[in-house]
């Protein structure tokens, strides 16, 4: 595959221009992500790391096999390795072809590239580089092709296809593989792009019809909320799309009468909102282990291979990792993407429920297959773009989450507003390039958080 014309030098230096912010802990070595004195702050004293409740840090040394401190050396590390992987992403522009992390602390990430002319750029910065022929943009485009073509398709044969930068392909999950050549061939994807994988299960919504606990739909079915939001004075919550349509209401896992579905978007996508009456108040937590509050401080999203945990009205916490960003998933109500893919179990009524790497909110449940006695996968619907379709401000320990308009020194950058891998904001007459996705608060300006934000 040709490469594009790459200015190797002038990576070098973006590159050498933040060198101070190399992945702590990717050789090993990260304590607490600490800052010196006067210094900006870590990636991981950004993300809170430190937030990390004990249920949570004990449901991953449960979940993933690992002891108190390494729970805690890889929330450090994963915080880190996101912020380099969004450096880099940017400095190699068109030849980025994916991230990840690995190891029990995720002590190593790993960029990839189409053009062996940025490795001495990924290794300056702390990582491992792998060269591969496909970049992610080529990637993401031949996804989107299955996307379309799966639209005039019955693709419940091959019900779940993604992109997989740790094999640099696109795969598509069959139970029976004449289905997902049938995907491809519709979509012209060609084969030295995709991968064949088997499965033999459908995947699965987790609403469930007998009720329980969490919060009920027109006095019936019964999800989990996801996270407490505000639209403007309005308070409610985020959860999935396929708990409820728009005017359904909701009452408490107490049966008192709680809000209304204010927007459902399902199949296609798996979100919806609903706004709570003035007798339920919305705080900044996550119901964790033993009713203990995990406080929730942005919405930062995390890489291939870190860790993310889940708590669901059903089976409660339980851990996994990311396997799988872009993905696309079929139920037999229909197709919804892009979702993300985990190891992390679930079951009915953990449907709409949290998912949390951390302190920073990830997405709500949307469905998988297996349970959480013999082990099974699941998929969310990512926090940023819900927040970011709806309008709505998520419920955090940090800041002011009223998105507000910034003051002086001003500039287009907003408190409330959700910003993707890319986007270019000025403030205080400079202009930067966000790093990793997230939504925006008071405190989070872009000088202010290196982890979040590069001046260009």
């Amino acid at each position: 595959m040709p490469h594009r014309h790459r200015h190797h030098r002038a990576v070098g230096a973006a590159v050498a221009a933040t060198a101070a912010l190399l992945v702590a802990g990717l050789s090993g070595s990260a304590s607490a992500g600490t800052a010196p004195a006067g210094s900006a702050p870590t990636a991981a004293e950004t993300l809170r790391t430190d937030a990390a409740p004990p249920a949570l840090l004990k449901a991953m040394q449960r979940d993933l096999g690992l002891d108190r401190q390494q729970a805690e050396r890889r929330l450090v590390n994963e915080a880190e390795a996101g912020a380099t992987a969004g450096r880099l992403r940017g400095a190699l522009g068109g030849d980025f072809a994916g991230a990840w992390v690995r190891g029990a602390e995720s002590g190593t990430l790993t960029v990839a590239t189409t053009d062996a002319g940025d490795v001495a750029a990924i290794e300056a910065r702390g990582a491992e580089a792998k060269v591969v022929r496909h970049s992610l943009a080529d990637l993401d485009a031949a996804k989107a092709r299955l996307d379309k073509a799966a639209a005039g398709l019955n693709t419940a044969d091959a019900p779940v296809w993604y992109v997989d930068t740790r094999t640099n392909s696109v795969v598509v999950e069959a139970i029976r593989p004449a289905a997902a050549r049938t995907l491809l061939s519709a979509a012209g994807v060609d084969d030295a792009l995709a991968r064949v994988k088997n499965r033999t299960e459908r995947p699965r919504t987790f609403y469930d019809l007998r009720g329980g606990e969490a919060y009920y739909i027109n006095n019936s079915s019964r999800c989990s909320i996801g996270f407490p939001v505000t639209k403007g004075t309005q308070q409610g919550f985020a959860t999935a799309g396929h708990c409820g349509r728009a005017g359904a209401s909701t009452t408490g896992a107490n049966r008192v009468a709680q809000g209304t579905f204010q927007g459902s978007i399902f199949p296609g996508r798996d979100m919806a909102w609903v706004a709570t009456n003035s007798q339920w108040t919305a705080t900044p937590y996550v119901l964790g282990s033993g009713g203990q509050n995990v406080q929730v401080t942005g919405s930062t999203a995390s890489p291939v291979g870190a860790s993310v945990c889940r708590s669901g009205s059903t089976t409660g916490w339980h851990c996994g990792t990311v396997t799988q960003l872009n993905t696309s998933v079929t139920y037999q109500e229909g197709t919804i993407s892009p979702v993300t893919k985990t190891t992390v179990c679930a079951e009915p009524g953990d449907s709409g429920g949290s998912y949390i790497s951390g302190s920073q909110a990830q997405g709500v449940t949307s469905g998988g297959s297996g349970d959480c006695r013999t082990g099974g996968e699941t998929f969310f619907q990512p926090i940023n773009a819900l927040l970011q379709n709806y309008g709505l401000t998520l419920k955090t320990t940090g800041g002011d989450d009223g998105g507000e308009e910034p003051g002086e020194p001003g500039g287009t950058w907003a408190a409330g507003t959700v910003y993707q891998p890319g986007d270019t904001v000025t403030y205080g007459g400079a202009t930067f390039r966000c790093l990793q996705g997230h939504q925006a608060y008071a405190g989070w300006e872009p000088p202010n958080v290196p982890a979040l934000w590069q001046r260009v």
